[in-house]
This record gives structure tokens, C-alpha cells and sequence, in this order.
């Protein structure tokens, strides 16, 4: 088993003591590790006093949820999932840079609906001490529903969190992030069913042939963006493959299929906004 500095044991203690006062909890869990690693956390708290909540919409990849009742289940925690309408928010759908903020308010009131129906006196996310060095808008959302974030409370980094994961030896500890689907759309162009399908089936594709980490951006006029590691790009040379991917992903529905020479990187898309943090 990993041994871990007395610095993040500490912090872990702290963790499981904070997550104990709150009597019961409802974890806002997307089975990511932030998430993951919180609900473990509560498990020890609490037992099953704490439940995770997994909001369920069309901007969640294929696959996701699958996950996520894997993990809970491996947690030993009750699982509940909800649908979320944030599709049907005029403001989310718009897709400007608070898109985000809209998400969250709806994710963590259904969630709060179902704290409530089971008795449950705290909904808490999985925010981290590195969330606030990042843009963020959901934060707001956060501040404003009064949802605890102990983790963040606790001081816990990303890094620390991995470091727990790695030690109670749960399978997301190399896991990447996952954001929601859409995120790969270009600020300014609409979130719509159709395009996040285009998003999840070619990033399926592309995973299905080894590609990881990736995404597929949509920019305006069905244009995808491609972007993996750099050191899979010359992947790409291969003319069979390349004839392959462009057929498919024409069958999706994109009318222009580019590679990003920049490759992989998290929350590209933030790279158009003015001041963003």
C-alpha cells in the first residue's frame, strides 16, 4: 500500500472528520476522481448515511455512466441518478463562456431535490484547492446553492487527490479528465443533441483505435478539431486511416475534418476568451 506524507494524512483525517459532522451527505458524482475520491471519502465518514448522485443528460459521454455505477458500487455507496435539463436552459444552449455556471445550477439543484427526498442534510462536490487557479464558473454556481466543498476546505490539490486515490486503490487514479460533452463545442456555436452526438460517436472512434487522451472540438461550419498527444500524431500519416476517419466522420455530419498540430490540451477552448480567470 502507498505510504503517504504525514502532511496528507493529516488533510485525510481532516477529510473524513469535516465529511463526519455533516451528519449524512449526497455526493455530486460524476465517477471522475475528484468525485471518486470524495465519495470514498464519505463512505468512511458516514457509511450509508451518504449517497452519490449522478446527473444523467445528453451532454455526458457514452460510457460515463456505466462507469460511474461501477465505481459506486465498488465504493459499497448507494447510487442514485437524476436527469438534468440543462439543455432546455436557453442561456446553456446559447454557449457563451458562463456556460458552465448554468450547468451547475442545474446539476446541484436536482441533486439537492434528491438530498432532500432521501433526508439528506449536505449536498457536497468534489472541488479541489486547484479549481480556483482555473476558469471556473461553475464556482459560482457552487458559492451560490450553499453546497459544501471539503476537499477544497480541507486544502486537498489535484495531486494529493490522486496520491488518496492511488492509496484506498481505485481505478481512477490515472483516470484524465472528463468533461462534459459540451465542451468540445466552440464558444458562440449552439449546444444541440445532434452535434454533441457528432462530439461522442468520433471521439469513440478515435478511442476505439487507441487514441487517449483526446478530444474533438466542433467549430463553426461542422468542422472538427482533432486533438491527441503529440506523440500519436504522425498516426495520422497512415492513408488508410486517414481515409477511414474522414469517411466516418463525414458520415457524422462533419463537413471539415482538421488535426491539431498543437495537440492535446485540457480547456483549449478557454483560449479565446479575453481575462477568462
Amino acid at each position: 500500500m502507498l505510504e503517504l506524507p504525514a502532511e496528507l494524512i493529516a488533510k485525510r483525517d481532516r477529510l473524513i472528520d469535516l465529511l463526519r459532522s455533516y451528519g449524512s451527505c449526497a455526493v455530486a458524482f460524476s465517477g471522475g476522481l475528484d468525485s471518486t475520491v470524495l465519495a470514498q471519502a464519505a463512505r468512511l465518514a458516514l457509511g450509508d448515511r451518504a449517497v452519490a448522485v449522478t446527473g444523467v443528460s445528453a451532454s455526458m459521454a457514452a460510457g460515463e455512466l456505466d462507469e460511474a455505477e461501477r465505481l459506486a458500487r465498488r465504493i459499497r455507496l448507494r447510487h442514485e441518478t437524476v436527469p438534468t435539463g440543462e439543455l432546455s436552459i436557453p442561456a446553456y444552449c446559447e454557449n457563451q463562456a458562463d456556460r458552465c455556471y448554468h450547468c451547475k445550477m442545474e446539476l446541484l439543484a436536482q441533486v439537492e431535490r434528491v438530498a432532500r427526498r432521501l433526508g439528506l442534510a449536505v449536498v457536497a462536490d468534489g472541488g479541489n484547492l486547484d479549481d480556483r487557479d482555473d476558469y471556473r464558473p461553475g464556482l459560482q454556481a457552487v458559492r451560490q446553492c450553499n453546497v459544501q466543498t471539503p476537499m477544497a476546505e480541507c486544502g486537498l490539490t489535484k495531486a494529493e487527490i490522486r496520491l488518496l486515490a492511488e492509496a484506498w486503490e481505485l481505478p481512477v487514479r490515472d483516470k484524465p479528465a472528463t468533461p462534459c460533452l459540451s465542451s468540445r463545442i466552440a464558444y458562440g456555436e449552439r449546444i444541440e443533441p445532434e452535434r454533441l452526438e457528432m462530439v461522442d460517436r468520433a471521439e469513440q472512434f478515435l478511442r476505439d483505435r487507441g487514441f487517449r487522451p483526446l478530444r474533438v472540438r466542433y467549430h463553426k461550419g461542422d468542422m472538427a478539431r482533432i486533438e491527441v498527444s503529440v506523440e500519436q500524431l504522425p498516426k495520422f500519416l497512415d492513408d488508410q486511416f486517414r481515409s477511414e476517419l474522414i469517411e466516418y466522420f463525414r458520415s457524422l455530419g462533419f463537413k471539415y475534418v482538421s488535426l491539431d498540430l498543437e495537440g492535446f490540451r485540457s480547456g483549449s477552448m478557454n483560449a479565446v476568451l479575453e481575462n477568462p480567470v
